[in-house]
């Protein structure tokens, strides 16, 4: 990952951060890469996520599905347990790779119908086993296949924790089964069996994918200076500190659209505590220059835009024409119309004094998603230290997920009774 910081310098953006600021920040980076170092060494909750580029076993992965013979690949699970996944297959330009990681019915109900479920493995994700959206969309999706006559255990992974209902469930019916890491939260677990199971499933070269990750931890490195992904962090946290309080993330790439949803998980999730953290809103290049980038070049100067792209890809020519004011382009392809849009949106930014980083790959592919997905949780666990928060839990998220058990089992919890005592004022 190579990352350019200089339309985010003071004397391009409003905010902004000078070079002598940057320097002083280094100091504190150096600091922080040591606390992440000893921590990987240590396996360190949390940290022990920065360890699965070597600690993740691909053949092991691969072994355990190799009997499961399929054309299509359904993973039923919610955040951390489907969008790095769903990051890892789009990555590799894998179509048939689906999600059900929202209790929605109409939607269970339309994806259900769509498939061919006698060619579609469920892999159904779950460290706990006892997350309320997964399991009720698991007993949809079994029940789904018994109607079909489709036997679902032949057709089943299942990735949980050592012991609970999932864990049971794999023991009772002879299933695949993989590990959540220990000491990994689920969404820094992308490239674990919990990101890599569908495309193992589905034929890939999961092992290119922690090669790349591999690359990029081999480059982390004590300064910001030396380190794309720390200097990603630390210039991400030095803006949120001068007012940039939401992380626009836009990729230029349609393979990489799931990856700016991972990244809105990792950075709200990670780092949203004590009165911090930015929102990451995301968009996508060039199709969000036609609807979010006048308010990002005219609005407020409250944000970071991260432009994301590959430096290659496969490439398609346009069609000459003779309609007047449209013959340039057909001495161009769809990649450099997407490049010099991709450049015109971040002149365009700087001109308006709206700061952004350029984030680039070499392709969009196994090695590539790899170092994505590393570099960027790297940033993630350095920002949480400069900013000083527990990068790791999520007490806001198990709130309402303690409020939501409360409320359908009936019992009496704080969190259950403070939305039964909802103050309401209806207009209708």
């Amino acid at each position: 990952m190579r990352v350019d910081i200089g339309n985010a310098l003071s004397e391009t953006a409003t905010p902004g951060v000078s070079v002598d600021a940057l320097d002083r920040l280094d100091d504190a980076v150096a600091e922080a890469h040591e606390t992440i170092a000893a921590g990987m060494a240590n396996a360190t909750f949390g940290y022990a996520s920065l360890n699965l580029p070597e600690t993740t076993s691909a053949a092991g992965i691969e072994r355990a599905v190799a009997d499961v013979d399929v054309d299509a690949v359904l993973t039923v699970g919610i955040g951390g347990s489907a969008l790095g996944a769903r990051t890892v297959t789009a990555g590799l330009g894998e179509p048939n790779h689906h999600l059900l990681d929202n209790v929605d019915p109409e939607h269970a109900t339309r994806l259900l119908d769509s498939l061919d479920l006698s060619r579609t493995a469920v892999n159904v994700v779950s460290r706990s086993g006892t997350t309320a959206e997964t399991l009720a969309n698991f007993l949809v999706v079994r029940d789904a296949y018994e109607a079909a006559g489709v036997d679902w255990t032949e057709r089943t992974v299942v990735t949980t924790g050592s012991s609970g209902p999932l864990a049971d469930l794999a023991d009772e019916e002879g299933l695949p089964t993989l590990s959540v890491p220990e000491g990994v939260p689920g969404r820094f677990a992308a490239l674990s069996a919990v990101g890599l199971v569908p495309a193992a499933l589905l034929g890939h070269d999961i092992e290119a994918v922690l090669a790349g990750a591999r690359e990029a931890r081999d480059g982390l490195a004590g300064s910001l200076h030396d380190c794309p992904a720390y200097a990603y962090g630390a210039v991400a946290t030095a803006l949120e500190r001068r007012g940039a309080h939401t992380n626009a993330f836009m990729p230029y790439a349609e393979a990489l659209e799931p990856f700016a949803e991972w990244f809105a998980q990792l950075w709200a999730e990670s780092l949203g505590k004590d009165g911090q953290g930015q929102t990451p809103a995301r968009a996508l290049g060039a199709t969000d220059q036609h609807s979010q980038l006048q308010l990002y070049r005219a609005g407020r100067h409250d944000k970071l835009v991260t432009l994301v792209r590959p430096r290659e890809r496969a490439d398609r020519a346009i069609p000459a024409t003779d309609v007047e004011g449209l013959s340039y382009l057909g001495d161009a392809t769809l990649g450099e119309l997407l490049d010099a849009e991709f450049e015109a949106t971040e002149a365009s930014l700087a001109a308006a004094g709206q700061p952004n980083v350029r984030v680039e790959v070499d392709r969009v592919d196994a090695a590539g998603i790899g170092d994505l997905l590393f570099s960027f949780e790297a940033a993630c666990v350095l920002a949480g230290e400069l900013i000083g928060v527990e990068t790791f839990t999520q007490p806001a998220v198990e709130w309402g997920k303690n409020a939501a058990r409360g409320l359908l089992g009936g019992e009496k919890t704080a969190e259950a009774d403070a939305v039964r005592g909802k103050r309401e004022f209806r207009i209708e």
